[in-house]
């Protein structure tokens, strides 16, 4: 069983058991946390294929994907650099991204 959920403006593609790394998302380690923007939903049949498939429009209602947050970390620095010619000026700046590491626990 697959589901593709939305957050932070982008879309994942979520197994029970996965391990995420999304935009930060309220709360601490060891909260709970709910999607429920669910794009699609699938149930893997015995034989590999897809045997039920159900698509949103935009969203599916009533279905939700739960985890549990692992961590709340950063990004690697990005560096900007701001340089005015012959002005003899130049600003420097770094941004760091905030992140959530979410594991999937059920897909319902």
């Amino acid at each position: 069983m697959y589901a593709i959920v939305k957050s932070g403006g982008k879309q994942y593609k979520v197994h029970p058991g996965d391990k995420i790394k999304i935009e930060k998302v309220p709360g601490g380690v060891g909260e709970e946390v709910v999607f429920d923007k669910v794009l699609l939903k699938a149930e893997d049949s015995s034989d590999g294929k897809d045997s039920m498939l159900v698509v949103g429009n935009p969203f599916i209602e009533g279905s939700v994907v739960k985890g549990k947050v692992l961590e709340q970390t950063r990004g690697k620095k990005v560096k900007i650099l701001k340089f005015r010619r012959r002005k003899h000026s130049m600003k420097s700046m770094g941004h760091r991204q905030p992140y959530s590491e979410i594991e999937i626990e059920s897909i319902s």
